[in-house]
């Protein structure tokens, strides 16, 4: 059959391609049919939103109209959100209540989660962990290979958080054995580690914040967990705003948009103003293009441009330790930060001008050399950076070509690396405008 080449054959091909940009309805698949059904049976009807997949971000929610500021996105009530109330209400409340010293909100979830997921078909909240992810992309459940090309502060705080979750396990052992009599099996098969690591993400990565009253059966953590089905499929962007609270009147969760979204288009939600390396750190996702993100700089590369042998070194390093400069120091889209060139030009003093360190701090011109030579070492320290980032990105092409199993991780390291790359060279170009500026 000749291929058509008229207006119809344009309109279809127009229509093929736009649908593939808006997304694909999966609303048909007998996953979203069940969650639906479910909610509903809860008391949620909406007719607005659609799950679909997307090119970009992957599974989202897709508006079936047109929506302006103010409009309602989304309205959950309040029996279809998994809360620790909704624990304490389930054969799991008796052995939480009973338990000393009192287990924390968290691990209250995170036991209800696993035990829910182990009881299979006859879990009542089966249609919502049906839908749930069946692994993660945070740095905690990346392979060692993969997180060593993470920058520096991420790769330490990624550490910090497998340290957490790990000592969240090992505390918790004792209480999960007290649960042996509602299982068959052995609750040391089914409360393992690997499903720790699976509720603890799933908490941390969809959890929408709802503050509870302090209950006595639980440790003092703040209570201000719930999951909310449907609602979780919303993706970040940061440049949208949006009003999320829980309604005392409607009894529900609800999200009031700020900004139009178009008829077929994904409806997004902001989780907060966060740079792309607190995205991956917490929700296992980086933006492109976002505003919020930094690269930072550490401590150790700022020392690497300065003599060692500068009799105030050590007064300058304890000034801005004092003072908390040696922390947050970034190259944004719009440059070095303020605290970046206000550290620099603390370290750049003289002898003759060390005296000067408090008006340093206050952001006063102490002398035309001290601003030249930190916008010199400012462009020393960002091409370094350059150089490692495309180090860094070189090594992660050719791990991509080896290791198939870590294909999609390291992508995903590739993307941070990449977006940090661009914010870099525009730094550069920004430093090189001031340094042309001032000479």
């Amino acid at each position: 059959m000749k291929k058509s080449r008229g207006r119809t054959g344009r309109k279809k091909r127009r229509k093929h391609f736009q649908s593939f940009m808006d997304g694909v309805n999966c609303s048909h698949k007998l996953e979203y049919i069940k969650l639906k059904k479910w909610l509903k049976d809860r008391g949620f009807e909406d007719n607005n939103l659609r799950p679909a997949e997307f090119r970009d971000t992957g599974r989202g929610l897709m508006t079936t109209k047109t929506l302006q500021a103010g409009d309602l996105i989304i309205s959950l009530p309040e029996k279809c959100l998994l809360t620790t109330g909704t624990v304490l209400s389930s054969y799991l409340g008796e052995y939480i209540m009973k338990w000393k010293p009192p287990v924390s909100p968290l691990i209250a979830l995170c036991t209800f989660l696993i035990a829910e997921k182990h009881a299979g078909e006859k879990s009542l909240w089966k249609p919502y962990l049906d839908v749930l992810p069946k692994t993660y992309t945070c740095p905690i459940c990346l392979e060692h290979d993969v997180v060593s090309f993470l920058p520096e502060p991420l790769r330490k705080k990624s550490q910090e958080q497998r340290t957490t979750v790990h000592e969240l396990y090992m505390s918790s052992k004792a209480f999960f054995s007290s649960l042996q009599p509602v299982f068959a099996e052995n609750t040391g098969t089914i409360f393992n580690y690997s499903a720790l690591e699976w509720a603890w993400c799933t908490i941390n990565t969809r959890t929408i914040y709802m503050k509870h009253s302090q209950r006595e059966c639980f440790s003092l953590e703040p209570d201000v967990y719930a999951l909310a089905p449907y609602l979780d499929l919303l993706n970040h962007s940061p440049n949208v705003q949006v009003k999320a609270a829980f309604n005392e009147q409607t009894r529900s969760y609800e999200i009031r948009t700020n900004s139009q979204c178009r008829k077929y288009e994904e409806v997004f939600i902001c989780y907060g103003p966060h740079d792309n390396q607190r995205l991956l750190l917490e929700y296992g996702f980086v933006a492109m293009d976002n505003p919020h993100s930094s690269v930072y700089v550490s401590s150790d590369t700022l020392l690497k441009y300065f003599p060692p042998l500068d009799k105030q070194r050590n007064a300058k390093l304890s000034i801005l330790k004092d003072h908390d400069f040696l922390q947050n120091l970034t190259f944004g889209w719009d440059g070095p930060s303020w605290r970046l060139l206000t550290a620099l030009k603390l370290l750049s003093l003289r002898a003759d001008e060390f005296t000067c360190w408090r008006r340093t701090l206050l952001g006063d011109v102490i002398s035309a050399r001290n601003e030249q030579q930190t916008l010199n070492i400012t462009a020393k320290i960002c091409h370094f950076l350059i150089e490692e980032t495309q180090h860094v990105l070189l090594q992660i092409s050719q791990l991509k070509r080896n290791k198939e199993n870590l294909k999609k991780h390291l992508a995903l390291v590739e993307a941070l690396r990449l977006e940090d790359l661009r914010i870099l060279q525009k730094s550069a170009e920004i430093v090189c405008n001031l340094n042309i500026a001032t000479t």
